[in-house]
């Protein structure tokens, strides 16, 4: 461990410690059972996380997120190995095929956990995606308030028209662009307590006439949107079907519609899922390179108008996230149980290291039918109010970027 950047104490069953490295932090592996370092030297990628839920070591007063933030930081070698193009195509294959039926059990797993967890440490909104923080002083709410406002104005809606929410979630953005937009949403979701969740909500606001839900997969979905948006869903979707989903979305997509897809993915090359994350939090779900995205996208008719990495606002959202489940976390105790509850703070704080350490980012990616669909120019995304875009006649030049007064 010569160079690693902080102090690691390694406390024994008996009390005794060892310590390695130099600098600072200070973390502490305090080993509650030596079985636990057997194991996480076989597999950390999958035994760090197991055993800590085990409850075979602990970390020490720093916590489980500063614990994950620096071993993540300083052994990402350990954890992270190149893997053969093969072995990727492989693991696709038989970890990713998601087909309905499996799509369906795989969303249940996660988000049909009890809504009362989601409403304790999640904004009011209930978003469960990455927030966008314009500012470094706003709120979580602000900041998720933010990011639809983002997309709001990537998707360059004008009032009446119709919108498909692929992955809706509880229904916050179709509210959003409801209530801010003048337009009409439909939300699909996979998730029984998602689509509960999202219907009661509709009609207490009084948006249920204009604003719909269903319990369908993208390819069980039929009908014809100006608008197409899909926010941390294309995680769930797998790389053997990247193709068949946007191609769903050209055939749902009007001939001048516009599209957003909001999607966690990788900076370096392809590669696989962590095992943990995938049994226990995500079973198969994957993050992709940018190069597995548009291998998919490019065969479709779909212009690409917009590309756009978030890099660290999941990382704060996700800081934010942890901070409020440790807030609730003696009464997510008594709900669920102490295993659960290290799963959850375990899955929370990862992930978290990962968008700081490891390359992880989110991808925005506008896609539209037609080239002059949206402004030729980014000054409509930062401006107060969105521009109207109007086609161009063949053989006219285009004007495009002015953002309305």
């Amino acid at each position: 461990m010569v160079g690693f950047a902080a102090w690691v104490i390694l406390r024994e069953p008996d009390g005794s410690e060892r310590r390695f490295g130099q600098g600072a932090p200070e973390i502490t592996l305090q080993v509650h059972d030596r079985a636990a370092l057997k194991r996480i030297a076989r597999d950390p990628g999958f035994q760090l996380g197991e055993t800590y839920m085990d409850g075979l070591w602990s970390p020490g007063p720093e916590g489980i997120r500063v614990f994950l933030d620096v071993a993540m930081r300083n052994f990402a070698p350990r954890f992270q190995r190149r893997v053969h193009p093969l072995v990727c195509m492989f693991r696709a294959v038989l970890e990713q095929g998601n087909r309905i039926a499996r799509s369906y059990q795989n969303i249940s797993h996660h988000y049909d956990v009890d809504e009362w967890l989601f409403r304790r440490f999640l904004d009011e909104g209930m978003f469960y995606s990455c927030a966008y923080f314009e500012r470094p002083d706003m709120t979580l709410e602000e900041a998720q308030q933010a990011k639809c406002a983002m997309l709001r104005k990537k998707l360059v809606l004008e009032p009446g028209q119709r919108v498909l929410d692929i992955g809706c979630g509880w229904g916050g953005l179709a509210f959003h662009l409801a209530e801010n937009a003048d337009v009409q949403v439909d939300g699909i979701t996979l998730s029984r307590e998602q689509l509960r969740v999202a219907q009661a909500e509709a009609k207490r606001r009084g948006l249920d006439d204009r604003v719909r839900f269903f319990y369908q997969d993208y390819r069980e979905h039929d009908d014809q949107y100006d608008r197409i948006v899909s926010v941390g869903m294309f995680e769930h979707v797998g790389v053997p079907n990247y193709g068949t989903f946007f191609q769903r979305v050209n055939d749902l997509l009007k001939d001048d519609g516009v599209a957003v897809l909001h999607t966690i993915g990788r900076q370096g090359p392809p590669g696989t899922t962590n095992p943990w994350l995938s049994k226990y939090i995500f079973p198969g779900g994957y993050t992709p390179a940018l190069s597995e995205v548009m291998e998919a996208l490019e065969p479709t008719p779909l212009h690409t108008t917009d590309i756009e990495f978030w890099r660290l606002h999941y990382a704060e959202t996700l800081a934010e996230w942890y901070r409020r489940f440790q807030n609730i976390r003696a009464e997510a105790v008594g709900h669920f149980d102490e295993r659960f509850c290290r799963m959850w703070e375990f899955y929370l704080a990862s992930c978290e290291a990962t968008f700081r350490w490891w390359r992880q980012v989110v991808f925005h990616i506008q896609v539209a039918k037609q080239q002059d669909a949206v402004p030729l120019t980014r000054d409509y995304l930062y401006a107060d109010e969105a521009p109207k875009v109007v086609s161009t006649p063949p053989g006219e030049a285009a004007v495009r970027g002015r953002s309305a007064a």
